[in-house]
């Protein structure tokens, strides 16, 4: 009950947006209310969670008196925080208090939350040259939850508009909500908050146009006549209507310190300690079009709740088919789901229509209309519910709609289909089998998989004939020639390195006696290609 209640208020917030916003809808021969396309079509996922009311908290005083180590952390002076003067520190102290104290529960469990985002939050502000404390700023916004979406539509951990993300590079729609990402969500407000400091100059003025906006802050300040934050709150009460700030904006700075301070002490304060050492290795992926998430998930032996986990962006059990995408797969699982994406039958939705619900219409309409069983059409919309609204949208897979969802490889080709298979394999063969190979060996050369291989050539066993031609998926002439020439160069010296912690490119070469060009080409990667602690690498060694 408390989801549906949220849902329709953000359905609210959403519709408001998107007025001011200036989208329009299509024109429907069905009589369907505006409020109900806006709403079905900018949804916010079932497992969205509200803010929790502490972020928006303003208590008026101070319920308890500080004790003398509490006055002596809210005394000390570091990082952001310059010398105030004591109206400055009054609302400092107000929500340092109430966070210490009133919500004191609720911070520890917006720490525990933070503990796996916190280092990789850190290398990115640390990249950008921000400063350290900017790594707190989630827990202004959102209490360090990826799947918060505030009243008025922000979303994800930092609390992006869908204006701002787009301009910052993050989807969000039907399909996905990259705002949800934490990975490309916190390089985004890296590059937001760099912005927001190159035209203010001050940390503070940036961080209120990080809650109120760049214009907002801007016409506040030169209507104001002056460039400081808590000369603009003074200032506040004699600007025009439009332009005074919000209560929010007046008090999100204030509240920033005050976290602040309470997160740079919290052994002195009784809390426990943040472990730095909760971030768990995960391998980010790049998902064709309309790939299968569900069997991508059963690959790895995981379920779609623990799927989901790792990639809450994404809005179906289908990646979108119109664009290619990221997914972050644990390193101990991610070979056997990366050996799935390498088989074309990973992207059985490539294909798809997006139907617009009818009055009159149900799953066993749409069923029936397009031979795809209702329990694919249900799964593939993320929905247990047996009922449809008019104006509401549902996904139908077009290529291979006949195949369930759960399906994580398609059905085995009869016998003829694989003779011809074979036939066209012989014709195109780019590979001949030489005396000792096999097909995994052939596989770990080219970068493939035993499956895909035994595909392309349709073949039933794992035996090979010397001679035989092999035709090597995704794998042009020059590419091939090259890695034949390695493999017989070195056929029996080919390493599996697992990469480490710490590890680049030159001390992997340097440790094996290799070039980084070798490197880079016998894995293929491009000059910007990057590694990850669990990647594993081939390194042919003399």
């Amino acid at each position: 009950m408390k989801i549906l209640q949220y849902t329709c208020l953000i359905a609210v917030g959403l519709l408001v947006a998107t007025l001011t916003t200036g989208c329009s809808t299509k024109s429907t021969p069905e009589v369907v209310p505006v409020v109900e396309e806006v709403v079905t079509e900018n949804q916010v996922p079932e497992d969205a969670e509200a803010l929790e009311p502490e972020i928006e908290a303003t208590p008026e005083a101070s319920e308890e008196d500080l004790t003398q180590t509490e006055q002596a952390v809210l005394n000390q002076r570091f990082g952001l925080l310059f010398d105030l003067e004591s109206h400055e520190t009054a609302e400092v102290e107000l929500f340092f208090s109430y966070f210490n104290h009133k919500a004191r529960k609720t911070v520890v469990r917006w720490l525990e939350r933070s503990q796996p985002y916190l280092p990789y939050v850190r290398r990115v502000f640390t990249q950008y040259g921000l400063p350290q404390d900017l790594v707190l700023l989630p827990f202004v916004e959102s209490g360090y939850n990826v799947k918060a979406y505030s009243w008025a539509g922000a979303g994800g951990m930092w609390q992006f508009m869908k204006g701002t993300g787009r301009l910052y590079g993050l989807q969000s729609n039907w399909w996905i909500d990259e705002r949800r990402d934490p990975y490309k969500a916190t390089d985004a407000a890296a590059r937001h908050l760099r912005d927001l400091y190159d035209k203010f100059g001050d940390w503070y003025l940036a961080l209120a146009a990080y809650n109120a906006g760049e214009g907002k802050i801007s016409r506040a300040l030169k209507q104001a006549d002056c460039d400081d934050f808590f000369e603009l709150t003074e200032k506040n009460r004699k600007l025009s209507g439009r332009t005074r700030l919000k209560k929010e904006t007046r008090h999100y700075v204030p509240k920033f310190i005050a976290i602040s301070k309470i997160f740079q002490n919290l052994d002195s304060l009784g809390y426990e300690p943040v472990s730095w050492e909760m971030e768990e290795e995960i391998a980010p992926v790049k998902v064709p079009a309309g790939t299968d998430l569900l069997a991508l998930a059963r690959a790895g032996g995981m379920t779609w709740s623990e799927f989901h986990e790792y990639n809450p962006a994404f809005r179906r059990q289908v990646s979108p088919p119109n664009m290619e995408a990221t997914a972050y797969l644990p390193v101990a699982k991610a070979d056997k789901m990366i050996a799935y994406l390498a088989d074309p039958g990973s992207r059985p939705y490539a294909g798809y229509t997006r139907y617009r619900v009818r009055s009159g219409d149900s799953w066993w309409r749409i069923s029936s209309r397009y031979g795809v069983p209702i329990n694919v059409l249900k799964s593939v919309n993320n929905t247990r519910s047996n009922t449809l609204r008019p104006g509401q949208y549902v996904m139908v897979p077009g290529n291979g709609a006949g195949k369930t969802v759960t399906a994580s490889a398609p059905a085995s080709s009869s016998s003829s289909s694989k003779a011809e298979t074979r036939a066209i394999a012989a014709k195109r063969g780019n590979y001949v089998v030489h005396s000792g190979d096999t097909l995994w060996s052939i596989s770990q050369v080219f970068g493939t998989t035993v499956s895909t291989l035994k595909k392309a050539n349709g073949l039933r066993s794992n035996s090979l004939k010397v001679g035989q031609k092999l035709y090597i998926p995704n794998s042009t002439n020059e590419a091939t020639k090259q890695a034949v020439k390695d493999a017989e160069k070195v056929k029996t010296q080919l390493v599996q390195y697992k990469v480490r912690r710490g590890d680049n490119l030159t001390t992997i070469s340097e440790k094996f006696g290799v070039t980084v060009s070798d490197l880079r080409r016998w894995n293929s990667l491009n000059s910007r290609g990057t590694i990850y602690a669990g990647q594993k690498l081939k390194v042919y060694v003399q």
